[in-house]
């Protein structure tokens, strides 16, 4: 599998043992040859040329579109087109029509907590479990009818920890509110189905699922960004633009404003593919494994921390007593490991933790027990450098 990844080589063509998936993953070829046709023979703008490669584009870009919401479940008219989940979730957080108060979690990313409080809304948070998972008891007994938005991460950035999604749409629906999915760790590692969730809003990024970046998704049910206004203005997302009057294309165009991503769409589509392709229950089965492993074999070293439950997916983080993550990292990487030291952008979390940062070693479909015989013989280097 590492094969086909270009960049899991250093630049004297020795293994990279690249254990930051969670932050961006790797790309394969199949993805990296389906932009460069997309930039190359293929190219030409969509919805607006009557020649031929116009036409031919513009049906490539909508079908991306139909591809990445099947990957979820949904319909191509429930299927936005963003720069990325941050911008998924600014888009519901400024254009929902019924704000109100938001059920967040201790330890959502700040791409999930930054855009409702600049919106404007009401910020409550739920607290976790002993071992890191959104307590959905503790939810239960924070809702009311003054929610009309609950977001949680899907899968934790920092713990690995999965949401019981189903049990969190039917206590937001309860009480009259909404489920936002901060899908971002979950759809390159887990089988999603919006319907079987019964989610209201699922966003989604690209270059996390082995694509490119600068793009991500908003899945919405129909009915709800049908009533929602558009929230940024420009071509292509209008029906009829007079000086006293504009009227709006319908979802999901509404929300498209300006010429779109489009071969980055096309190389979406091509990484859902790759992932179907090689069977999420398969990737999520192989990253469980990883990391039961990794935390193992973290156990055994004196003085270790590991946050998040036993069954973490594809993301562990840890601490080694006496070594910042920033130490380590910049050793790690002495040793050809590739790891996240720092925050992660989850700041109330790491105060939750009480810690400043921390190391964090997350899975992707290429990695293997070789990259964590590297990273376990890179700790056992940083901790005599330390002793």
């Amino acid at each position: 599998m590492a094969g086909q990844f270009p960049g899991l080589v250093t630049a004297d063509r020795k293994p990279w043992h690249y254990l930051d998936s969670a932050a961006t993953a790797q790309k394969p070829r199949v993805v990296i040859d389906a932009m460069a046709r997309a930039l190359g023979e293929d190219y030409a703008t969509v919805h607006r040329g009557v020649y031929s490669r116009s036409a031919q584009m513009t049906l490539g870009y909508e079908a991306a579109r139909r591809s990445v919401a099947g990957f979820i479940g949904g319909g191509e008219d429930e299927l936005v087109f963003t720069r990325g989940a941050t911008e998924a979730i600014n888009l519901v957080a400024y254009s929902y029509p019924k704000k109100g108060r938001v059920l967040l979690s201790q330890l959502e990313h700040h791409s999930n907590i930054v855009p409702w409080q600049l919106a404007g809304w009401q910020v409550d948070v739920c607290p976790l479990t002993e071992d890191g998972r959104i307590d959905l008891d503790a939810a239960e007994q924070m809702l009311t009818p003054e929610h009309t938005m609950v977001a949680f991460a899907h899968v934790s950035n920092v713990l690995g920890s999965v949401l019981d999604a189903k049990r969190a749409a039917q206590l937001a629906h309860s009480v009259g509110a909404k489920l936002l999915l901060d899908g971002c760790q979950a759809t390159p590692r887990l089988p999603v189905d919006v319907g079987e969730i019964g989610c209201d809003f699922y966003a989604m990024s690209a270059h996390k699922m082995y694509g490119p970046t600068g793009i991500g998704a908003l899945w919405g049910r129909a009915d709800l960004l049908e009533s929602m206004p558009p929230w940024q203005g420009g071509g292509a997302m209008i029906d009829k633009v007079g000086f006293d009057e504009t009227t709006f294309a319908p979802p999901p165009q509404r929300f498209e404003a300006g010429t779109p991503a489009i071969t980055e769409a096309i190389a979406f589509a091509a990484a859902c593919t790759f992932i179907d392709d090689a069977g999420r229950e398969t990737i999520a089965a192989h990253e469980r494994a990883l990391c039961a492993q990794l935390r193992e074999e973290l156990a055994r070293i004196q003085g270790v921390r590991v946050f998040g439950p036993a069954d973490a997916l594809g993301i562990v983080s840890f601490e080694l007593s006496g070594v910042h993550p920033h130490d380590l990292g910049t050793i790690l990487d002495e040793e050809n490991v590739a790891i996240r030291a720092g925050h992660h952008c989850c700041q109330p979390l790491m105060e939750h933790l009480g810690v400043p940062a921390t190391a964090r070693a997350s899975f992707g479909i290429y990695s293997a027990e070789a990259d964590i015989a590297a990273l376990m013989r890179g700790i056992d280097r940083t901790l005599k450098i330390f002793a």
